[in-house]
C-alpha cells in the first residue's frame, strides 16, 4: 500500500518533478488546483485524505492520511460544481493504457513529437498530457497556465502536439501544431483540419472518442439512451471506496447519445441538460455547435428557461465577435432553422461579455432558474 501526495504548485515543471519522484517512491499523486480558494482547498484535502501536501514552499505532513492501492498512480478531483468533490482513482495500468491509445490514434513518434501542457494540471485535460508524455518517453513542455503568446512561441519552436479548449481557437493560430486535441462543449464543425474533437471525462482518464471514433481498446454502447464506456483506462473507483462501474466493467457516463451502425459515436449532452419545449426535445450541444459557426458569434451557451407557454424557452447566451454589432435574435433563429428543426431555434437572446466556466475551462451550465 502507498501514500497519497497532494501537490499544489504554480510551477508546471516543478509539478512534473513532484509527480515523477512520487511515482518512483511507489506513491500516488493528488493534483490540487492552485487557484482554489483556501476553504475549497481545505474541503478537498479533507475529502481526499492525503498524507503529505507539497507546495512551492516544500512538503507538509498531514494527519489521518488514507492509504492507496498498490498500483494507484493518481487521484483526480472531479470538477463538479455542487457537493463534495469525488476523487477519481486511476492506476498506472489505466494511465498507461490511456497514453498508448492516444499515442496510437495520433501516430505519435516519440523521437520527433513534443507535447505542450498548457491547461490546468489539476484537471484531466492538462494532466493527461503530462502522464502520456512520461509513459511514452515523448518530449514535454509544461506551462503554468494558458498564455497565448507562450503557446504561439512553443509552436514555433518544435512543439507538435497540444490539448486545448475551443474558446482559445480565436486567440491563437494552431496551424503550427501537427495535432490539436479539443475537449469541452461547442467544438466548431469548421475547426482547422489538424484539430480533433475529443470526448471523455475524468473517469475515463482523458478523451476516449476522437472525431466520433473510439480509441483502441474502448467499447461504447447505449443503455436507455445513455452512453456507457468500457476499457482498460477506466478508473479503479472513487477515493471513498465506491465504484461506478457495473459488474461487466461498463461505466454509465450520464451523457445521452447514440452509437451508429458504423460505430460512430454522437454525444447529445448531459441527460439533465435536455430542454423540452412545446413537447419537443432540444439538446443544447446540437444548437451550440450550429451557432458557434455563425460569423457574429464568438461563444454561445444554450439554456432552457421557464416559459408559461412552452414549458422551457430555448435561450441563447452569446458572446459576440463584435460587441458593437452583436447578432440579432432573428438572425440566429434563421441560422438555426436552416440547419436544425425549427423548434431548436432560440426564442430569447442574451448578449454578454463572457461566459461562466469551470476551473478546467469548460462552459458552466447552471440550472435554468439560476439565470431567471
Amino acid at each position: 500500500m502507498g501514500r497519497l501526495i497532494a501537490a499544489i504548485t504554480t510551477d508546471g515543471p516543478a509539478f512534473v518533478d513532484t509527480l515523477q519522484r512520487t511515482w518512483d517512491a511507489g506513491d500516488a499523486v493528488l493534483p490540487v488546483d492552485p487557484r482554489l480558494p483556501g476553504a475549497a482547498r481545505d474541503r478537498l484535502l479533507e475529502a481526499m485524505r492525503p498524507h503529505v501536501l507539497v507546495t512551492d514552499d516544500g512538503p507538509v505532513d498531514l494527519e489521518d492520511g488514507l492509504e492507496t492501492g498498490p498500483d494507484d498512480a493518481l487521484v483526480v478531483a472531479t470538477s463538479g460544481t455542487t457537493g463534495a468533490p469525488k476523487g477519481v482513482v486511476l492506476t498506472h495500468q489505466a494511465v498507461r493504457a490511456s497514453a498508448e491509445a492516444t499515442s496510437a490514434a495520433l501516430e505519435v513518434d516519440s523521437r520527433r513529437d513534443r507535447w505542450l501542457a498548457c491547461l490546468p494540471l489539476a484537471h484531466i485535460g492538462g494532466l493527461s498530457v503530462v502522464t502520456r508524455a512520461l509513459h511514452t518517453g515523448t518530449d514535454l513542455e509544461v506551462h503554468g497556465r494558458f498564455d497565448a503568446p507562450a503557446v504561439r512561441q512553443a509552436a514555433a519552436h518544435g512543439v507538435t502536439l497540444v490539448s486545448l479548449v475551443p474558446a482559445v481557437l480565436d486567440r491563437i493560430d494552431v496551424s503550427g501544431f501537427r495535432r490539436v486535441l479539443l475537449g469541452g462543449s461547442a467544438i466548431p464543425d469548421d475547426r482547422p483540419a489538424n484539430c480533433i474533437a475529443t470526448y471523455g471525462m475524468t473517469e475515463t482518464g482523458s478523451g476516449v472518442v476522437y472525431d466520433g471514433r473510439p480509441v483502441q481498446g474502448v467499447e461504447i454502447r447505449t443503455v436507455d439512451g445513455e452512453l456507457q464506456i468500457r476499457g482498460p483506462m477506466l478508473l479503479r473507483g472513487y477515493r471513498d471506496g465506491t465504484d461506478p462501474t457495473s459488474d461487466g466493467g461498463w461505466l454509465p457516463t450520464g451523457d445521452a447519445g447514440e452509437v451508429g451502425v458504423d460505430g460512430a459515436v454522437r454525444v447529445f449532452g448531459r441527460k439533465g441538460d435536455l430542454i423540452i419545449t412545446g413537447g419537443e426535445n432540444v439538446w443544447p450541444v446540437a444548437v451550440e455547435q450550429v451557432l458557434v459557426d455563425h460569423p457574429g458569434v464568438a461563444e454561445v451557451l444554450i439554456e432552457g428557461r421557464p416559459d408559461p407557454e412552452w414549458g422551457r424557452r430555448v435561450t441563447a447566451v452569446v458572446v459576440p465577435r463584435d460587441p458593437t454589432s452583436p447578432p440579432t435574435l432573428e438572425d440566429l433563429r434563421s441560422w438555426v432553422k436552416d440547419r436544425l428543426p425549427p423548434y431548436c431555434a432560440p426564442k430569447q437572446l442574451d448578449v454578454v461579455a463572457d461566459l461562466a466556466r469551470t476551473q478546467s475551462g469548460k462552459l458552466s451550465r447552471r440550472a435554468p432558474a439560476d439565470r431567471g
